[in-house]
């Protein structure tokens, strides 16, 4: 299948960007990046109480709220570039109702993939990436190739998926090495979340549009 190239069926995503974006820009412009990062960070170790006293935003909110704080224009820009492409195809096939649930369930699921990792990290995670995972996920279910030569085609497509999916992470770990922001240590296992989501939420979220018209 051949990605849409119109943004007509892509305002969901255009208004995610726009939304991250333009708090980015306040942020940045307030100079209160790290304290946004404190506040709206999503901190592993609050599932435990183990990060301190501080007045934070509400626990269960920080997976989404982490994902309008980034750790710099280079992270920012990375993250919105890959939203864009991918989401505009993506949202053209399921809709944008669909595209919402995809992003906030991606948010959230690479949330309690980094919490996994480890459930006493005190250090607050921030970025959409996790949640452009699951997007770029769906993207590689929808428009993947079968490059791989593998007899089954199923079989070809998810390693193509995975593929896409590792070379994901690995721009993000170049940016994080290269610009050395904060935040730059590169949360792998919300990436890896995030993806898995959006590659098992694909198809389920293709049948929901299309039952409902």
């Amino acid at each position: 299948m051949r990605p849409p190239e119109n943004w007509r069926h892509a305002r969901v995503t255009l208004a995610i960007a726009a939304l991250t974006a333009g708090l980015w820009a306040l942020v940045a412009g307030l100079g209160i990046g790290d304290l946004a990062a404190l506040w709206a960070g999503f901190i592993p170790a609050r599932v435990d109480g183990l990060s301190g006293d501080q007045v934070l935003a509400p626990f269960f909110l920080t997976p989404l709220t982490a994902t309008f704080v980034h750790a710099g224009l280079a992270h920012l820009f990375l993250n919105l570039l890959i939203h864009l492409f991918c989401g505009r195809a993506v949202e053209t096939i399921i809709g944008g109702r669909q595209l919402l649930i995809l992003y906030l369930v991606g948010a959230y699921a690479a949330a309690a993939a980094h919490w996994g990792m480890d459930p006493a990290e005190k250090m607050p995670m921030v970025g959409a990436s996790g949640a452009i995972s699951a997007v770029l996920g769906a993207y590689a279910i929808m428009f993947g190739r079968n490059k791989v030569r593998v007899a089954n085609p199923t079989l070809a497509l998810w390693l193509n998926a995975l593929w896409l999916a590792a070379a994901w992470v690995v721009l993000q770990l170049v940016v994080g090495v290269t610009f050395e922001t904060v935040g730059a240590r590169i949360a792998i296992a919300a990436h890896i979340g995030g993806f898995l989501a959006g590659l098992l939420l694909a198809r389920p979220l293709l049948l929901l549009r299309y039952r409902r018209a």
